[in-house]
Parts: structure tokens; sequence; C-alpha cells
């Protein structure tokens, strides 16, 4: 199961554990079991400090706990074997209950002991998710830093009964005390967030007490990694306020023309970037979404961003990267059925329809991608496409057309998402060309139809948009002075990671290039140097 390399790697992580811990499977007589074993059989072989037995009493079969052996409080449960996209997860949670300390901060660590009430989590996971481990990771932390949380990790496919009588129909997905509570990717300060109803309160009188900033990036994406980094090596007094760090890259799987790297995936570039921001004096704040945009009144006056938690932030010039979103149907049923059979991340929900009919909706490169991989874990595909001819590269379309459980309609506008009140049963569509209804029976539909910017915060605030993009010139500038933007939010043509970052740079050298030709009016000025100096 492991091979002598992976042994290797896995030899020196668990030599960091501080004390022993234990290894309790919970077997059954099934292949799955077996391969359980195994992996725990192969992971206490590689250190003393780890013990392996196999008398366990849980239920789910195979599942094992993994505990402190001189705290049996301080302990966490994978319910089938978590390899894939889960091993880092696995080898995070023996570290972290052997005592190896976690690379998060001691105010989130804080915020985990310090919750009140008891949290018995559930959580579904599919090994080729690659959204799952940050929420698999955060839940393993807070049950090994909370006796009164519990956390059982769950691989679908290995429960696949289980998945189907509760409904589960897109991964992540997270119970709280046995009934559903939270769906799709979340760090470990969202579900903080959403557990302490009193932390956006705390976060809003700690963004009270923030001096202004020379630059304020808004948006955490490439495109605002890179302006925050090139702003703080001019030595500005830079912020970076973002709803998510990393932005849409984080749901992104394999990326493979970001030139210089032939193959990564997005939450490893996204985890990069804030690697890269963290290496400088750069204010990062994290899970705030932007609400409103008041622009300065005069040149070299003062730009105020309102978050959503009431709380506000100044800053000399602003840099917009608040990025796009996933474009949505917008037709009956799609929102009724989101995550009951409507998803978007093929990747994250493929496996939860193997061997089932599912359609995918849009004919770019994104939704013919979509379709190849859904293809090889589906029982048969429907691509279906507005326009009268694919628009994804020919090599992609070459490969699809190959594909013997695959069907392509062209010319076909989908209407309406059919359902049972549970789950997804049938999608209808109209052919463009005859004007003739039809309907396709199926149980999964993949939305892939592009983007939407981030920008409905800046409708009235007199900046200058295009059918939600934000209007900007070559030098990444807006109409309004000291406002500049860049990334998928804007007007620039082709979203790509390798070019907003590129954007990003260049809307940092213009703040830059503002900033030296208008200095503050005399009044801002003085409250800027006052504000620093208290702070």
């Amino acid at each position: 199961m492991l091979d002598a390399t992976l042994k290797q790697q896995l030899s020196q992580y668990l030599a960091m554990l501080r004390e022993p811990i234990e290894l309790v499977a919970s077997l059954g007589d099934d292949a799955k079991s077996a391969e359980t074993r195994e992996l725990l059989e192969a992971i206490s072989s590689l250190s003393d400090k780890v013990t392996a037995t196999f008398d366990g009493d849980d239920a789910r079969r195979p599942s094992f706990i993994i505990r402190r052996a001189s705290d049996a409080s301080v302990w966490v449960r994978f319910a089938g074997v978590p390899l894939g996209h889960e091993f880092t997860s696995l080898v995070l949670a023996l570290l972290w209950t052997g005592g190896h300390p976690p690379k998060v901060s001691d105010e989130t660590l804080e915020a985990i002991r310090s919750l009140e009430g008891d949290f018995d989590f559930e959580m579904y996971f599919s090994l080729s998710c690659h959204n799952c481990p940050d929420v698999v990771q955060a839940l393993t932390l807070m049950a090994l830093y909370n006796p009164r949380v519990n956390a059982t990790l769950i691989e679908g496919g290995t429960f696949k009964q289980e998945v189907e009588t509760r409904g589960v129909m897109a991964v992540p997905a997270v119970f709280l005390n046995g009934a559903m509570w939270g769906s799709g990717k979340m760090s470990v300060e969202e579900i903080l967030a959403k557990l302490d109803t009193g932390a956006e309160a705390r976060a809003a009188a700690k963004l009270a007490d923030k001096a202004p900033y020379e630059v304020l990036v808004v948006g955490g994406g490439p495109a605002g990694a890179a302006a925050a980094i090139y702003t703080a090596r001019k030595g500005f007094r830079t912020g970076i306020a973002a709803e998510r760090m990393g932005g849409q890259v984080q749901d992104t799987m394999g990326i493979e023309n970001f030139i210089s790297v032939p193959y990564t995936e997005g939450p490893k570039l996204a985890g990069a970037l804030e690697q890269h921001i963290m290496e400088y004096e750069i204010d990062s704040m994290n899970l705030l979404r932007a609400e409103k945009l008041i622009p300065a009144t005069q040149l070299g006056g003062m730009h105020e961003v309102v978050f959503s938690n009431g709380a506000s932030l100044k800053a000399r010039s602003v840099i917009l990267t608040t990025g796009a979103r996933w474009r949505n149907l917008g037709v009956p049923g799609e929102a009724e059925y989101r995550n009951k059979g409507v998803a978007y991340c093929p990747h994250c929900d493929g496996p939860l329809f193997k061997g089932k009919r599912v359609a995918v909706i849009g004919g770019g490169n994104s939704g013919v991608e979509a379709a190849i991989d859904l293809a090889n874990i589906v029982g048969h595909v429907t691509l279906i496409e507005f326009d009268s001819k694919l628009r994804a590269d020919q090599v992609l379309v070459d490969k699809l057309r190959s594909m013997k459980n695959v069907d392509i309609l062209v010319s076909a506008q989908s209407t309406e998402v059919l359902g049972d009140g549970e789950k997804v049963s049938a999608l209808t569509y109209k052919n463009r060309e005859t004007g003739e209804d039809h309907k396709l029976s199926l149980e999964g539909i993949f939305v892939q139809i592009g983007l939407v910017p981030n920008t409905e915060f800046l409708q009235d605030t007199g900046l200058e948009l295009n059918r939600g993009e934000i209007v900007i010139d070559g030098h990444c500038a807006t109409n309004l002075p000291g406002v500049f933007a860049a990334g998928d939010a804007t007007t620039t043509p082709y979203k790509q990671i390798i070019i907003a970052m590129g954007e990003g740079s260049k809307a940092a050298l213009s703040a830059f290039d503002y900033l030296i030709r208008n200095e503050p009016v005399e009044e801002i000025a003085q409250e800027f140097q006052h504000a620093v100096a208290a702070e």
C-alpha cells in the first residue's frame, strides 16, 4: 500500500512525534478493512512512538481513531482509507496528535480552545476531492485542541449506502450533531466564525483600530497577491483584505499552463501565494467581504472600503482584485437542487455519481474537460452547449468525441432542473433550431458556463463598469484617481492565472507611480502619520 519512497517520507515525519500515539481500528472481513489493517501496520512499524491495535468496536467498519496515549480525550476518527488527496491529512493528524505544533496562529488555537458547547462533526469526503483536505484538516485540528469537539471523517466511496441514505450528493459535506451543517471548502477560520457568533463583532472591532494604508489590496487571489507583494517591496504600508485567500485558485485542480511549472494544483499554489505574502510586512486580513467602496473626494485623499461585518479600512490608493465566481444557469430548480445533484466541481463530486447518468452544461474548455473526466467515472455523460458548436480547443473536442459513453448536444438551451424534492431527476432543454422542448432523465448536472465578476459592491460608486467588469486602461487604472484593478474582475481579456499575476504587478507599479506623484492633502497626511505612530 505504501511504496518504499512513501514509507521513507512517512518515517521522517513520524520522527517529529513528541509523544506516543495509538491507532485503534474497527475492522470487518471486507477488502477495505484489509487495506486499513495493512496501512496501520505499516505506519506503526515506522516509529516506536506509534502502536496499532485492532479491537475497536465502532459501528463503521473499517474505521480507526488516532489518539494520544497519555490522554484518551485527544482523538480523531477516520472511516475508510484516507489515501489520495487525504494522505496529507492523515500525516498531519498523526503529527498533531503526537504533539507536533500545527502551522496556525496562536489566536486560532485559542479560538478553538474557547469554543463553548459540544460539537459532534461527521464529514464526508472523496479521495479525488481537492477541496476536502482543508475541511478534513480543520476538523481534525479542532478535535485535537478541544475535547468537546468530536470529528469523524468519512470516505464516501467506502460507505456508499450511508452517503445515499443521508442524501450526500456533493463533498465536502459536514454534519453537526446529526444534522446537515455545511458544504463546500471551508478553512478552520471559516468554521470557527460560523460556530462562534461573536467572532464577527470581534473582527470588526479589531479592524477599527487599523491605521490607514498607503495601498489597500481588496482580494487575495493571484492578482491580489502579486499586487500586495510589489507594493510592499516598494516600501509602502500595505494591507490585503480578502474574502478567501487564494480566491478561485483554491477551486482549481490541475494547472499545466503556469509557465516554468509543468504541473501544480490550485490549493498548493494558493498556499504558496499566502506564504509569499507572509515574507513581507503586509497586513493580511482574511474572511472579509467588501460591501462598499467610498472613493476619495479629492486628489490625494483617502479611499474607504466598507466590509460586511460593518468595519472599514482606509487607504491612499486601492487595488481591486476581487476576481470572479462560477456563473449559474439561472433556470428554475437550479438553486433548489444545488448539492442535491446540481454541482460545479467535477473533480470533487464526480465520484459520487459513479455509474449514473449526468449532464455537463457548457462547451468551452472547462465543460469539455469536465465531460472527459466524468466519462471515466459515471455511466453516461450528455454535454449540452447553447451555441451551434463547441468552443473548446480542438484536441479536447476530438478526445471527447472518441468516448463511447458521451452524447453531445449543440444549439440546446437548458430551461429547468427537475427533481423529486430530494434530488435531481431530469433536465429540460429547448432545441434552438427547431424550438422543440426535450426532457433528459439523469441524476447529476455539472454547470461549467463561465465566470461572473465579483463587483456587485462597486455599483453606484462612480467606478466605470462594463457588464460588471471593472474598466481599466493599459496601466490598470480605473476612472477614479488612486483606484486600480487587476485580474478576472476587470476588462482584461483572457482570464488566466499568469495574466492575473502580471496585471496585479502592473497595478501595483501604477499605484506606486500615483503615490509618488500625488502627495496626500495636509490634514490627511497628519491623520496618516498620527495613526501609524499610534499603532
